[in-house]
């Protein structure tokens, strides 16, 4: 009899694993899952609408978590694992799936709390989603109120810095007290060793939807060169250059972030700016950022013309052959508004060959990424770079931002009630060799 007990129990443990799932508690087994692939954007400050960071947080949503978890719609992962699967991937495992159901339907229980768990969950929630703290951090000097009433705003901020010393660039990252107020941020990095160029006196902010633009002159002496461009749209989390990548901030200079605050019905108060990492060895292999689609290269090639007729649903592609160099390419952002659909880009490399770079079958704008490759990939010179876009204008579209349908364009600033079809690349020069190299 006590042999047959065994056995049973034994069982059980292996084939049905209720035993397995009685076992799991918050502190053990689930905390680590939610740390690692929710709270970054479920704490103060970040787009989450609610926060994740103790176990009442969890516990009282346990419930609509199991939904949410078992329906694949959070943690939010847009790109089609299929097509091309991502260094950065943060959607779900089925074991974690299966952690979090099993724990949730064995009643949530807590376990006992660690003191590692609970300082490395402290330092998560105060610092950055980045694995470790930033070695700089460039801000805003003051809060700027964006005001109501539903208007859309473009403002340039300018973060001016002077250093000991020019460092090498591990990883940068978009931090803000609410980053809910933003559309987009576009940050370029420029580099003022001209100790006779004041970097100080100019203008903190300039706003481009109130200002006269012209107040933007008196930055043109920074923009000489430029070191980096990157930039942050709602969903992604940072920019991470591993191994001899990167990009070298300079000893002196300015950033000029720009920001695209979405439309608000009342007042509130934002403060941004970026943390920077260094990395100890040399940048061997400095990153370039280009830009395809509207706003960037080929924007007049778009086929057809890049207008969005009211009531229909309209397809878009756009071929650009690549410059007369091979490309190690490492990360990849597309970018669409409010009525897009689907996002498809490749290359053709001159052999005919397909060199698959990302697919968004069902574009949301509320969660984009900076897509980043497991390994570089390779696109030989002479390649064609092509965009396959999919947008719906029509009053189905519960995302269609116009009632009733308006006809839409990209011009101008680009406001969100607009569209864009854009694709950049993070890349650097290839190397024989690449294709082997690990980014993740």
């Amino acid at each position: 009899m006590r042999f047959r007990i065994l056995f049973t129990l034994l069982l059980l443990s292996t084939t049905g694993n209720y035993l397995i799932a009685q076992q799991y508690t918050y502190t053990t087994d689930i905390e680590p899952i939610i740390t690692q692939n929710c709270t970054p954007c479920h704490k103060p400050g970040e787009a989450g609408p609610f926060t994740l960071t103790s176990y009442q947080d969890v516990a009282k949503r346990a419930k609509f978590i199991k939904e949410v978890v078992q329906s694949g719609y959070m943690p939010p992962w847009k790109a089609d694992n299929e097509y091309v699967h991502f260094a950065n991937d943060r959607s779900l495992s089925e074991t974690d799936k299966n952690k979090i159901i099993s724990w949730i339907d064995n009643g949530a229980p807590q376990g006992n709390p660690s003191k590692a768990a609970e300082k490395s969950k402290e330092a998560l929630i105060l610092g950055t989603v980045y694995h470790r703290k930033p070695d700089l951090t460039l801000k805003m000097e003051e809060n700027f109120t964006v005001i109501g009433g539903n208007i859309e705003q473009f403002v340039i901020f300018k973060l001016p810095f002077e250093l000991s010393d020019s460092f090498n660039i591990e990883a940068i990252e978009f931090v803000a007290n609410n980053k809910k107020l933003v559309h987009h941020v576009n940050y370029a990095i420029h580099a003022v060793p001209d100790e006779r160029i004041d970097i100080q006196r100019t203008d903190k902010m300039i706003n481009l939807t109130f200002d006269d633009r012209r107040k933007f002159d008196q930055y043109q002496p920074y923009r000489k060169s430029i070191t980096y461009y990157g930039g942050w749209i709602p969903g992604a989390r940072y920019e991470a250059y591993p191994g001899d990548f990167g990009w070298v901030l300079p000893k002196r200079g300015v950033i000029l972030m720009t920001v695209h605050f979405s439309p608000i019905g009342v007042d509130e108060v934002f403060k941004g700016g970026v943390n920077l990492f260094f990395k100890k060895t040399p940048v061997k292999r400095p990153v370039k950022v280009v830009s395809f689609g509207s706003g960037g290269i080929g924007e007049r090639q778009i086929e057809p013309i890049f207008y969005i007729k009211a009531n229909e649903k309209q397809k878009f592609t756009l071929e650009v052959t690549n410059p007369s160099e091979d490309q190690s390419i490492l990360h990849v952002w597309p970018h669409m508004h409010l009525i897009g659909k689907s996002f498809k880009a490749y290359a053709i490399a001159p052999g005919g060959d397909t060199i698959r770079l990302v697919h968004i079958p069902d574009w949301d704008f509320r969660w984009q990424e900076i897509y980043q490759f497991k390994s570089p990939v390779k696109i030989p010179k002479g390649s064609i770079v092509r965009l396959e876009c999919e947008y719906d204008n029509t009053a189905d579209n519960p995302f269609n931002p116009n009632s009733p349908p308006k006809n839409i364009f990209s011009m101008g600033d680009m406001k969100t009630t607009d569209e864009m079809m854009t694709l950049m690349m993070i890349f650097a020069p290839y190397k024989p060799g690449d294709e082997k190299l690990k980014l993740d």
